[in-house]
Order: C-alpha cells, then structure tokens, then sequence
C-alpha cells in the first residue's frame, strides 16, 4: 500500500469527484430494484401457486355427491322359499358389506395401529405424519417410500378416485391435494350432520379394502380364511387380516404365511404399545397357531362349484332384462349382475329341482346301451407362426375315410381319448405347439326337462342335460336347443285352433286315407297304414298324422301359424313355416323344450297363455325393486271350454293312447307324445292340475333311437311327475268352483322335516299333517231342503223299500262321508258296484239291504283294486271329483240333491250329460 503525500491527494480527489458519486448511487438503485423485482415474482408465484391450488381444490368432486361406500358388492339368488342358492361376485365384487356394529372392535383397532396411529385424533389429515415421511424420504436420498395418507384418504382414494392406478405424476400430484381437502371436508360434514364420523368411515373403509383370494371387505375375507363371519374372530385372526391391505398378494396368509406372520406380530406389538391390548392378550395371540387353522380351512374347501342350469337361466333372463327394460348396455347390466348388491328372488323349488337332477344323473332311467358323446377342439401354432383351429367336425371327417359310419359316439371315455391322440398324432407336425385344447365327454342320449306352474307362469326346475355340469353359463338343451316337437304340435297347430273357432269337435269323423301335400309329396301315418273312418278323439288318441294335417289343411296354415305365434314360439318364420307340414312339427328352425312346456301350460290353465318366468323380483343394495315380475299377465289364446275338451282327449292318450308309459299313479294327467322322422327326436309334453312339464330326448349326434329305446323318456317323466306329486292331493279340476269344497281328509303322518317344507300356494292346506296335531274342518249348520218336484216324481215311481231307505240317508246325514269305489266300465250300465262287502258294513253302516241291492252284479268278481278310486264326502253340501277316466261323480246329502241336480243340469248342460239319481249322488260324464 501506498501511503505518501502524493498517493493520499489523489484519493481525496477521487473522493470529491462527481463521477465517484454516480457510481455509487447506480449500484445502490439497482440493488433496490433487484429487491422489488425479486419480491413481484415471490408474489406473483404464490398467486400462481394458490391459484392452482384454489383451482384443483374447485375441482375436486363435491363432498356430498362422492359416494364413500364401496362400489361392487356380491348379489345373491334366493328360491321361491327365501332360501340362499347362489353367490354372484365378479372383478371387484366379490364383497358382503357389514356394519360397524359386527365388525369386533379388535378388528378395528388392529387396522387403527398399524395404518393410522392417530386416526382417533386428527381431522383427516394427519401434519406430523406428512412431517415424518419428508424427513424419512430426504434422509433417503429423496426416495420417499414411507405414506403419511391416513384412512380417511385411503377410503377416498379408493372409493371416489377410483383411477388413481393409471395416473401420471401430475395427475397424482393434484389427486393428493384433492384427498386432503375432502379428508378434512368429509370429516366435518360428517359431524356436522350428527353422525360418529370416525365410525362411518372405518365402517366403509374396513368393507371396501382387498385382503387377498379375490376377497373384498372382511366379512368375506373371514368366511374364506377361517370360514365363520367377522364378528366371530379374535384378536389373532384380526391381526392377520389386517397385515394383509398392504400388499395383498404378498402378505396372503394361504401363499406367503411367513410374511404375513411378521407383518402380524408387528401390527400386535403395536397395539400393545398403543394401548388396544394388554399384555396377557398379546401373549395369547403370539401363541396361536392360526395359520394351521387357515391351511386346514383351505384344504377343506371345495372348488366353487359351476351355476345351476336354472341359476344360468336367472343371469342370462336379468341381464337380458336390464338391457331391454332399463336401457343398460351389456357390460352395464353383467356389472349390474355380478358386482351391484342385488338380491334375486327366483321361481325355482328347491325340491323340485333336486328330484329332476337326481333323476337325470341315474343311468337307471335312461337306456342301457348308453354311450360316450365327444366334444372337442384344439388349437395349434405351427411352426412357422401360422396358428390352425381343429374342431370335432374335422375329426369325424379324417376317420369318416375308412369308416363311413363313424358318428362321435364312443363305449367309453377311454375310446374317445384314444381317436382323439390318433387325430393329433396325424396333424401334429414337429415344431408344433399346442397353444389350447378343449375335449368334453357326455352320455348319450340326452335328455331336457322343464317343471313349470301354469297358474302363474314361474318356471319351477329345469334340468338342461344329464352328466355332470363342468362349467358356468353352458349350453342348456332345455332352452338353447331348437328342435322339431313331431306330433306335440299336432294340439297346437291344428286341432286347438280348429275346436276353437268351431270347425270341428271330438266327435267329427275324419276319413284316414292316401293324402298327398299340395305339392304331390306323399304323406303317411307313423304304423304305415291306414284306419277308414276316425273320430278326432281316436286320431289324437293314436296320433294319426293324415286327420291332423287335413284338419291344418281346411283351416289354412296361416291360422295355425297365428295360434302359435300367440303360444310364444319365438323362432317360427311366417316365409317358410305356413306350410302343411306344421300340423306335424316340421318347422325349419325349431321350438325349445322351455317354449313348448309355456305352451301346453296354457291348456291347463284354461287356454291362457303366460310368459315362462324365472324370477319374480329384483332389489338393488338399498332394497329398492329394480325388476318386479310377480304380476305375470296372461293372453287368452284358447277358450275356456276348448282347452276343457283338448285336456278330456289328452287324458285318453295317457289312458289308452301313445302316452301310456306316462301315465301317474297318484295325480290325473293329460299329455300328448312327439316323434320326429327316423326318431331323432323323443318329446312328451303333460300336464297335472298342478303344474307343466315337457321332456325332450334326443342324440347329440342326431342318431336314430333304436325301436326298443323310445318309451324311456315318457317313463322318466312319470317318475319325476309321481315324485312332485307324491304328497299333493288331487286336484278337483272337472266340475264347476261353486262345487268345490275343502275337504277334511286325513293325511298320512309326515316327519318334521316334511311338514317344515310350505305347501304349493294353490293348495289350501298343508301336504300331509304333523304327526302330532290333526287337520279339522269346522262343522257347518246343517240346511234342510224339500225335494223338487222333478225327485218326488222319481221317488214315487220307485218301490217302496228303495224310498224307505232313502228317507232314512235323508234323516241321517251325519253317517257320511261315504266311501264308494267306482268301477269305470260299471258306469256305462249307470251301476254303482261295491268292493268288498265287510268293508261296506264296518266302516261305512250301509243297512244290508241296500247293500244287496248293489251287489248283485255279474260283473263284481272282474273288479281289480287298480279299477277303483277312492272318493271321500263331508257332510253337507255336494263335493265334486273328477276321475282320470273322464267321468265325475257328485255326492251330496239327500236334503240337496235334487236341487243340485236341478243347477248342473240347467246351467253346466253343455259340459255335462246327467244320468240318474240314486240314493244321494248324481253320475254325470
């Protein structure tokens, strides 16, 4: 440094200079300006910054429209008892929601520790815990693996962002401000309307997170692991479904049960230091072998069985029904199905359904030379990348080369496995890769059947094959196959129409000849002969087929076709099927075994047609009904009487007919058979006054049943129908509903079991009494009535001790109810025979002579038990009983007889021939 004279003068110039001060001014000025400048940007940041802020929190979705509560639950099919017969769950859906109240508070605490210590204190967020995994992520070198979310946002993350899995950076940047927000926002509304917020949210969050197996929520998680429901679990098992929502594949306890232990003795420690638990509990729990219990549980377990073939008929229906009835498309209905919470109350009887699924799957009821039906595809990627498609077609076309009769049907499951390799080692090139292959093995023949009520049009049971059922939503031959119905249709298209619109009766002769079809081709009978002069009851009887296309031919098809197409088959074409042809069933695409057994259940509900219904009603999560079918309107497609007289013809046919093999021990039954060319096709559709059936028989193949094969399916039939039956009364169906009354008849003693199980709700008392109690009809007031003049003149001419008698039934009412055993050909003769004379006098007190009187017959000792019914009166009034012979027999105290013999003659003449009165009943065919 220079400190001379010199030097020191030259500073103190510079000092004074006016340039020096400039200077030092512009440095000052530029300071202050680079201060203002830096504070408008700070300013104009934050603005920005809150702006955003302000805008992503205006953007969030308003608290009181998020819905907080998990988004799919599991739906459940009920029958027509009330009874749980399905669980439909899918992606996501797999989910029982519970209340707070059955969660145990361990379970609560347990999530509580090791996901939100704080929960019971912040307000839905949580700062220090934002604070912590800052630190802990900076300290990491920036990698900030530890949340600081609390369970208010997860819920919120789960419930109202549902997208969060497929967000960028910034997506889930602004996501985090709106979680945070609507945490403290959910929380205060929630208070704010009076509720327990913290409650309501543990509530929904503990019913929505995934705990591993395709489980949602803890209710279902429970019932999978342990197999009890959430309120049964301790402390143990809690902790192990709570080590679970952190990463459910890895901590599964069923996979991966080491690290689920150690992520469950850490969720017990904490409780433990949180004060949850004491130290004795926590003891306990690090003691128990719970995972042999999960293990034990698992294996235990069998394979979800696949949906019944009416459970398949129900989902197929509903969402068919969402589609066309609430405008959903298909994924929004199928999510609806599978995912929304709805409880479906179906038509089926469980009972029902087990006799026809037992039955099926007995080879006994089916013929012996049963065979093994092939169904097959497989798929290859050749080597050089082409990918070839091979199906049981092309199977049966390489062997049909050196077997022209090869047709898929095999002795055994073996054989077909063995064509099956010759067929692949013959393809098979090297270098080949099978990428999938499919082979189905099913007996032979098969067979379908529906059981509905034609009262209501609820479909009952329904069995679409037999075999076993491998797999959910499959081919059902009950509803899925079209098929020819042969001589079925002959009711439908030709004599129901005609007896209808009065062009023919039973009684009208039909000449059986040559016939030719309008366009020359020749038509014949199934026996290949000819039978003269027919009456329509004999041709429907022995299923003529010439009378039944004549009488389509002079009613014109295009009524038939009408008449059908109001019967609901769904499939007929007005361009190919108005054909003669259609009297016999020949149809080009076919009816189902569903739409034919909807058919003939309009004949036995007095010719009114209802749509076949599989369920009756829908709710949705919260109870509304989405879909109410219970009200099942019905067309009137035959009249009353005509549907009256084709089930008096149809009761021939059991009786004398084709349908013999169908005919019921226990119940009256009319029905007609159905054969299609080369007996292809076996059909038989009947009916009781309770309920339809159809049965359809067939090959898959479409081979020919051998002549000794053909009557299996009516026999089958009869054996499911007697089983439905078997505790049902008979139905009095014949006469009018005035002369219907209920009777007090005493039903064989039933185990506990059976009297649980509801009665039919068209049946006015139970199946079959208690063993204990005994049903009782109250005793009506007895009426006396002076005979008409119509009986007084019968009764003079009559001797005098047959009068005599009479008075005294006239005076003795309360000796009946009389049983009487009616022979069907003694009627004829309008001769009323007894059976067994010590029967009469012990049991029913009919003076002797009055017994003579009857039994002085030639005929008695020709009376075989099997001939006879057995018919019960009360005592007053008259009560009707319809024989399946076709003749009905009226009782009635001698006080009413003559003036119901008066009403029925005067008013139901048209139905009814009387015959004549004796001693207190009246016989009318």
């Amino acid at each position: 440094m220079h400190f001379g004279k010199s030097h020191l003068e030259d500073k103190r110039e510079d000092l004074r200079s006016h340039y020096g001060k400039i200077e030092k001014t512009a440095g000052v000025t530029a300071l202050r300006i680079a201060f203002c400048l830096l504070l408008v940007v700070l300013v104009c940041g934050a603005g920005l910054v809150i702006g955003a802020v302000r805008g992503v929190i205006d953007s969030a979705p308003d608290i009181s429209e998020a819905n907080i509560m998990p988004l799919g639950n599991a739906s459940f099919i009920y029958d027509a008892d009330g009874n749980q017969v399905q669980k439909l769950t899918g992606a996501q859906g797999n989910r029982v929601s519970i209340s707070i109240e059955e969660i145990p508070l361990d379970m609560q605490h347990a999530i509580v520790a090791v996901e939100d210590a704080r929960f019971y204190e912040h307000n839905g967020i949580d700062p220090s815990g934002i604070i912590r995994a800052f630190v802990v992520g900076v300290s990491h070198g920036f990698h900030f693996t530890e949340g600081a979310s609390t369970i208010t946002q997860q819920l919120l993350k789960n419930n109202v962002f549902t997208d969060w899995m497929e967000e960028t950076r910034m997506q889930s940047f602004k996501r985090k401000i709106q979680e945070q927000y609507l945490a403290l926002k959910l929380e205060k509304t929630l208070t704010a309307e009076g509720e327990n917020a913290k409650d309501v949210i543990l509530e929904n969050y503990l019913n929505t997170i995934n705990l591993g197996s395709g489980c949602y929520g803890v209710q279902t998680a429970a019932q999978t692991y342990f197999g009890k429901d959430a309120k049964d679990l301790t402390l143990s098992e809690c902790a192990v479904l709570a080590a679970i929502p952190k990463a459910p594949t890895a901590y599964n306890p069923k996979n991966h049960p080491e690290k689920n232990q150690q992520r469950r003795d850490k969720i017990l420690n904490n409780m433990k230091e949180q004060g949850y638990i004491t130290e004795e509990e926590y003891t306990i729990a690090m003691n128990d072998n719970v995972y042999d219990r999960i293990a034990m549980h698992t294996q235990s377990q069998a394979e979800s069985a696949p949906y019944s073939y009416f459970i398949d008929e129900v989902i197929t229906n509903l969402i068919n029904d969402l589609m066309v009835q609430k405008g959903y498309t298909e994924v929004q209905a199928k999510n609806v199905v599978y995912s929304g919470g709805l409880k479906i109350y179906t038509t089926q009887d469980s009972y029902m359904q087990s006799i026809l699924d037992t039955e099926f799957q007995n080879p006994e009821n089916f013929p012996a030379n049963t065979q093994i039906g092939l169904d097959w595809a497989l798929t290859v990627e050749q080597a050089d990348g082409e990918v070839q498609n091979y199906s049981k077609e092309m199977l049966q076309l390489y062997f049909r080369n050196s077997d022209p009769n090869f047709d898929l049907l095999f002795d055994s499951q073996e054989e077909a496995q063995s064509y099956i390799d010759q067929y692949k080692a013959a393809i098979m090139q090297e270098g080949d890769t099978i990428v999938a292959e499919r082979s189905s093995f099913t007996p032979q023949p098969q067979a379908c059947m529906t059981v509905m009520d034609q009262r209501t049009g609820y479909v009952k049971a329904i069995v679409g094959g037999r075999g076993e059922k491998t797999a959910s939503l499959t081919f059902n031959r009950a509803t899925d196959n079209y098929s020819q119905p042969g001589s079925t249709f002959k009711i439908l298209s030709a004599y129901g129409p005609a007896l209808d619109l009065g062009k023919i009766t039973l009684a009208t002769v039909i000449k059986d000849e040559p016939f030719n079809y309008s366009d020359g081709t020749p038509l014949q009978n199934s026996d290949l002969t000819y039978h003269g002069d027919v009456t329509v009851r004999q041709a429907i009887i022995n299923s003529i087929n010439i009378p039944a296309v004549k009488v389509l031919t002079e009613l014109t098809p295009k009524v038939g076709f009408d008449y059908l197409k109001k019967l609901g088959f769904s499939k007929l074409s007005e361009e190919y099927d108005v054909i003669q042809p259609l009297a016999l069933g020949g149809i080009t695409y076919g009816v189902s075994d569903l739409e034919l057994t909807a058919a003939y259940a309009a004949i036995a509900d007095g010719g009114q047609y209802r749509k076949p219904v599989f369920y009756t009603k829908v709710t949705d999560s919260k109870g509304n009904v989405l879909i109410d079918n219970t009200e099942n309107k019905a067309t009137q497609v035959f009249k009353a009487s005509t549907a009256s007289l084709l089930t008096n013809v149809m009761e021939d046919v059991l009786e004398k007919g084709t349908g013999v093999a169908a005919r019921l021990d226990n119940m009256h039954a009319a029905g007609k058979t159905g054969t299609t060319n080369e007996a292809k096709d076996l059909v038989f559709a009947g009916f009781t006054p309770y309920y339809t059936a159809a049965i359809w028989a067939t090959y898959d193949t479409h081979a020919e049943f051998p002549e000794s094969d053909r009557e299996f399916h009516k026999r089958l039939w009869a054996k499911v129908m007697n089983e439905i039956h078997e505790a049902l009364p008979i139905w009095i169906s014949k006469l009018p509903q005035q002369y219907r009354r209920q009777r007090s008849v005493r039903r064989p003693a039933c185990s506990p079991a059976q009297a649980a199980r509801p009665s039919p709700n068209t049946l006015r008392y139970p199946i079959c009494r208690p063993s204990v109690a005994r049903a009782t009809t109250p005793r009506r007031p007895q009426h006396r009535r002076r005979p008409e003049p119509l009986l007084q003149h019968q009764l003079r001419r009559q001797p005098r001790h047959r009068r005599r008698h009479r008075r005294k039934l006239r005076l003795r009412p309360k000796h009946l109810p009389i049983r009487l055993l009616i022979h069907r050909r003694l009627l004829t003769h309008q001769r009323l025979l007894t059976h067994r004379r010590r029967l009469m006098h012990r049991q029913n007190r009919i003076p002797r002579r009055r017994y003579r009187k009857y039994s002085r017959s030639p005929k008695r000792a020709a009376l075989p038990n099997n001939f006879f019914s057995q018919v019960y009166a009360q005592k007053t009034g008259p009560l009707a009983y319809a024989s399946r012979t076709g003749f009905s027999i009226l009782l009635f105290p001698s006080e009413s007889i003559s003036q119901s013999a008066f009403l029925l003659r005067r008013r139901y003449q048209h139905r009814f021939q009387g015959k004549r009165v004796r001693s207190g009943y009246l016989c009318m065919r």
